[in-house]
């Protein structure tokens, strides 16, 4: 016990120096800089509410002077109950009033003012929310303090409710006039009952950005047509060429091509393609040509795949008519990525593993939502997750050959020669051989 006491006593002493310290670095602060002296206020805790209380009397004295003094502009006019945020909490004080002689009105204090912004406080909360904490155990969690209040449950969850759904306004309604876009991700993700396509771009220099999101309970194309209206009204730009990702959802596959014609190469998910071919056959037969059909589409060129895709056909159409037809279905667009001869991007365009990679990353926020309430509940939790994942985003493989991928869209497009493509060192060589 004795060794437990000093180990707690030097820990208490080493508490009262940092605080003894920050408390010497705010005396050193201006008083006019009201802004860091709310900073330093915020760090100390423990000491922030009579820290507070001074700094109110200290503007209290600069507008009306000392107690009793005369010849003020301003005079002292008692106190009233108030409160102030530190940290993410809100605690109660009693605030000094001044009035003015002139107007006879009361004058606002800066410094109270300032300190009822929480600051970073809801951002903390947001994340706090957003990480899985319940709003019911917030309190807990957050009570630095015993007489803090406004961290109920439902207080922080209008709170959390505004900051969501700011976040979704920001991403619903944020230009994408200023990403060259060079490829597009689009697929669906359940929220119970509900579904939500989401769409990842590939901007030329290799970074993804999150373009929007749809809520939609079936992927017709419709629905994905009205989505992608939205993304050309808020400056998606398309003229260039784009190749566009899909997992072979015949609704998104239409849209596309209605809402990009022309101006589009379609890439289906090779990995879905494998997957519905072999639900047609028997479990015993399903290990055999899944690796049968990986070695066909790993081949090294485009004809080479396809003359490997074809002899497979054939086969499957002695053992299971129907999952021949499956693979004829759409085996062109399987193999976009090798008809443009970009087989140093392969590892990254064959599928859609980029944006499910997203998607099972803003699962982890979103799978601890217990109950969703409805669709605007989902849209802006989906949200949130997304602009908060979307800046640790890395960029795609192989991306300093997205130049030349562009240039081999336009050339498959026939959409003539509008830009200059961007010229780096590793793919020099590539562009002149194509002519460039």
């Amino acid at each position: 016990m004795g060794s437990i006491a000093r180990r707690g006593a030097g820990r208490e002493i080493k508490v009262v120096e940092k605080r003894e310290k920050l408390a010497e670095q705010m005396n050193q602060v201006e008083i006019g800089d009201v802004n860091t002296r709310v900073e330093l206020v915020q760090a100390l805790i423990p000491i922030a509410l009579k820290a507070v209380g001074e700094i109110l009397q200290e503007e209290v004295e600069q507008l009306a002077g000392g107690r009793y003094e005369r010849g003020k502009e301003n005079r002292r006019w008692g106190r009233q109950g108030g409160s102030v945020y530190l940290a993410d909490q809100r605690m109660p004080i009693k605030v000094p009033r001044v009035r003015s002689k002139a107007c006879n009105r009361e004058v606002i204090l800066e410094t109270y003012r300032k300190f009822q912004e929480p600051q970073a406080g809801n951002e903390q909360m947001f994340l706090k929310l957003l990480n899985g904490l319940s709003t019911h155990r917030y309190r807990e969690s957050a009570a630095l303090v015993p007489e803090a209040f406004g961290i109920s449950a439902s207080s922080v969850s209008q709170k959390f409710r505004r900051w969501s759904a700011a976040l979704l306004k920001r991403l619903m309604s944020r230009s994408l006039a200023g990403y060259d876009v060079v490829a597009i991700f689009i697929d669906g993700k359940m929220f119970a009952k509900e579904g939500l396509v989401i769409a990842l771009g590939v901007v030329i220099t290799g970074e993804k950005v999150v373009l929007g999101i749809e809520q939609m309970n079936a992927e017709n194309s419709r629905s994905v047509g009205q989505f992608l209206d939205k993304l050309i009204a808020r400056g998606l730009r398309y003229e260039d060429g784009l190749l566009v990702i899909v997992d072979g959802s015949k609704g998104i596959i239409k849209a596309v091509r209605e809402k990009f014609a022309g101006y589009a190469l379609i890439q289906r998910c090779q990995q879905h393609k494998k997957e519905n071919v072999v639900s047609y056959l028997a479990p015993g037969q399903k290990p055999i040509w899944r690796i049968r059909l990986e070695q066909a589409y790993a081949a090294a060129s485009y004809e080479e795949a396809l003359g490997q895709l074809r002899r497979l056909h054939k086969e499957l159409e002695e053992i299971n008519p129907s999952a021949a037809a499956s693979l004829r279905e759409g085996l062109e667009e399987t193999l976009t990525i090798l008809r443009l001869g970009m087989t140093n991007l392969r590892r990254s365009f064959r599928g859609t593993n980029c944006i499910e990679s997203v998607m099972s990353q803003v699962g982890q926020y979103t799978d601890k939502v217990d109950r969703w309430r409805n669709g605007r509940h989902i849209q802006e939790w989906a949200a949130s997750g997304l602009l908060r994942i979307e800046p640790r985003l890395r960029k795609v493989m192989g991306y300093r050959h997205l130049p030349l991928l562009r240039e081999r869209l336009r050339q498959a497009l026939n959409l003539g020669q509008k830009t200059e493509p961007v010229v780096t060192q590793e793919n020099r060589q590539e562009l002149v051989a194509v002519g460039v």
